[in-house]
C-alpha cells in the first residue's frame, strides 16, 4: 500500500520547511527569576553576550545583552508569525508601534518593503520563567513583497481551542491559528498575506494529543504543502510505521494521515499551504525573488534604516506592570 508520507527526517534548527513557509524556528527556555531590569537575576558568566545560543543552564541570552531576546533587526519581503504559548515577548519596530503579547498569544507581522522590529524576552516572574516560542517566516509572493509593513496581533482569547472526539480522533486538542477546521475559522491574518486568500488552503495548528489518542489529518483535493514537526513526546505509529519524537514530516496532500500516540502527550506543530512557486532568494533577514532585490532591499535599509529607530534602546522593555497591550503605529491600542 502506498504511504502517505514523503519523508522524515530530525528535527535541527531551524526546522525545514516548504513552500509557502520559508523558515522556523522553535526556542524552549527556562529561565530563571528577573533581576529589576527583567533580565536573568543569574550570573552571564560563561556566555558569549551578544551571541548566546548556548542553552547554558536551560536557557539563552540570544542577542540580547541585559535582557533575553533579539533586539532591532530588519525585515523585508516576507512575514513573521510569532506563536508565544510560554512567557512574554516586548515588542517595538521602527514605525513606533510597540507591546507585550504571550501566554497564547500570536504576532502577525507583515515587513513588506521593510521595517526594524525588536523581540526582548522580559523575565517578569519572580520565580522561574519558562518561555516557549515559534516563530515562522511565511513568503510573500513578488506582487505584495513591497506592500506597507503591517503589525497584527490574534490575541489567545480569541484563537479558536478545538477538542476532537469522533471516529478518526480521540484526545485531540488542535489550536487553530490559521486555516479552518470542522466548519470553524481562525482569526483574520494580516491582510496582504498570503493565508487572508482562502484559496490558497493554508493551515497553521498547534496540537496536543493524549496518551493513546488517534488523530486523522484528511486529505485535500488541491495539491498543497504538509509538515508535521513531532516536537515534544515519545512516538507515534502510522501503519506499521513507528516514528519518534524530535521529527519533521513531510506528507502528501492527496491522502488521509491516520496515526496514533503512544504512550505519552504529544505536541505538533502543522504547516499546510498552497505554494507560491516564484523563486526564493534569501540573504539574512531580506527575502526577495532576486539577487537584484536583495540588493535592492540592503540599498534602500542602509539609506532609510526602514523608518529610522524611534525608541531610546533597540532592546526596549516595557514597564514590568505592564499588562499584554498592542500600540499600533496610527495610535490605536489594545489592552488585555
Amino acid at each position: 500500500m502506498e504511504t502517505t508520507i514523503k519523508r522524515i527526517e530530525p528535527l535541527r534548527l531551524p526546522w525545514k520547511t516548504q513552500d509557502p513557509f520559508i523558515f522556523c524556528s522553535y526556542h524552549y527556555d527556562i529561565y530563571p527569576s528577573g533581576n529589576d531590569e527583567l533580565g536573568p537575576a543569574d550570573s552571564l558568566e560563561g556566555r558569549v553576550i551578544g551571541q548566546d545560543f548556548s542553552g547554558k543552564d536551560g536557557w539563552s541570552m540570544y542577542h540580547g545583552r541585559k535582557v533575553p531576546g533579539f533586539p532591532a533587526h530588519p525585515h523585508c519581503g516576507f512575514e513573521t508569525v510569532s506563536i508565544v504559548t510560554k512567557g512574554m515577548v516586548d515588542h517595538s519596530d521602527s514605525l513606533g508601534a510597540k507591546g507585550r503579547f504571550g501566554e497564547g498569544d500570536v504576532q502577525w507581522m507583515t515587513a513588506g518593503k521593510g521595517v526594524q522590529h525588536a523581540e526582548m524576552f522580559p523575565l517578569l516572574n519572580a520565580d522561574k520563567n519558562p518561555f516557549e516560542i515559534f516563530q515562522i517566516w511565511l513568503n510573500l509572493p513578488a506582487s505584495n513583497k513591497k506592500v506597507e509593513p503591517h503589525y497584527k496581533m490574534l490575541w489567545q482569547e480569541d484563537i479558536p481551542k478545538l477538542e476532537l472526539h469522533d471516529k478518526n480522533n480521540s484526545g485531540v486538542k488542535v489550536k487553530l491559528i490559521a486555516g479552518a477546521l470542522n466548519g470553524i475559522q481562525a482569526p483574520d491574518p494580516a491582510p496582504n498575506s498570503w493565508v487572508a486568500d482562502k484559496a490558497n488552503n493554508c493551515q497553521i495548528w498547534l496540537i496536543e494529543i493524549e496518551a493513546n489518542g488517534k488523530m486523522t489529518i484528511n486529505k485535500e483535493e488541491q495539491k498543497v504543502t504538509r509538515s508535521l514537526y513531532f516536537y515534544d513526546g515519545d512516538s507515534i505509529q502510522y501503519e506499521d510505521i513507528s516514528i519518534d519524537s524530535r521529527k519533521v514530516i513531510d506528507l502528501k496532500s492527496d491522502k488521509n494521515f491516520s496515526f496514533s500516540n503512544g504512550s505519552k502527550k504529544a505536541s505538533f506543530l502543522f504547516l499546510q499551504g498552497k505554494p507560491i512557486n516564484e523563486p526564493i532568494v534569501q540573504h539574512g533577514p531580506f527575502v526577495a525573488t532576486s539577487n537584484a532585490g536583495i540588493m535592492e532591499a540592503t540599498t534602500d535599509f542602509q539609506r532609510t534604516g526602514f523608518g529610522g529607530w524611534p525608541w531610546d534602546s533597540p532592546e526596549l522593555v516595557h514597564d514590568k506592570f505592564e499588562g499584554r497591550f498592542a500600540l499600533y503605529s496610527n495610535g490605536d491600542k489594545e489592552v488585555k
